[in-house]
């Protein structure tokens, strides 16, 4: 459990550091980009090998059919809005923040299907961390809605999402978590 803490910690230590010391982050130029790079994806890493090695202990609630398609469903959800944010679609001139709405539905489809202590602190800290990201970002900077995107940025957006999703669903089927059941 303390591996994934520490990954959980470092994830958000690395995206919150820019608006916590933006002069810092500033002087570091590009290279601070591949510092913030580095410290997530070994928070990734930590939070991976933390969650996985985690003992279970006590289960407060487990996988039903109806959570099970209704996880699939905000996944599904979940996976399109990381098409929005990078197509900049519809949607992302009325959401501002599809990335982390996208963590957030992400955060809260595994909760609905896990219930041990372990996914709590995973996905839970997840969720608090993009929420609280979200309250930084609004304090911090005004937002201005992205010019219209052509229709073809849309439709690429729905098939990458399928594609993408799929993918997912196959590598959590190679990884023994059948998503469907």
């Amino acid at each position: 459990m303390i591996l994934l803490i520490l990954g959980l910690l470092l994830w958000a230590g690395a995206h919150f550091f820019k608006r916590a010391l933006p002069a810092q982050r500033a002087a570091m130029g590009d290279a601070g980009k591949g510092l913030v790079a580095v410290l997530a994806l070994a928070g990734i890493v930590l939070m991976v090998i933390g969650y996985r090695s985690a003992e279970v202990g006590t289960t407060f609630w487990g996988r039903h059919p109806a959570t099970v398609g209704i996880a699939d469903l905000l996944m599904l959800f979940a996976v399109y809005l990381f098409a929005v944010s990078g197509m900049q679609t519809r949607l992302a001139r009325t959401i501002r923040h599809p990335q982390l709405t996208a963590v957030k539905t992400w955060a809260i489809a595994h909760l609905l299907v896990n219930g041990d202590v372990p996914s709590l602190v995973l996905f839970g800290g997840l969720l608090a961390w993009a929420v609280a990201e979200v309250i930084v970002i609004n304090r911090s900077q005004s937002w201005s809605r992205p010019a219209p995107a052509p229709m073809r940025k849309e439709i690429i957006a729905i098939v990458a999402t399928l594609v993408v999703y799929g993918v997912i669903a196959w590598l959590h089927t190679l990884l023994g978590y059948y998503p469907f059941g």
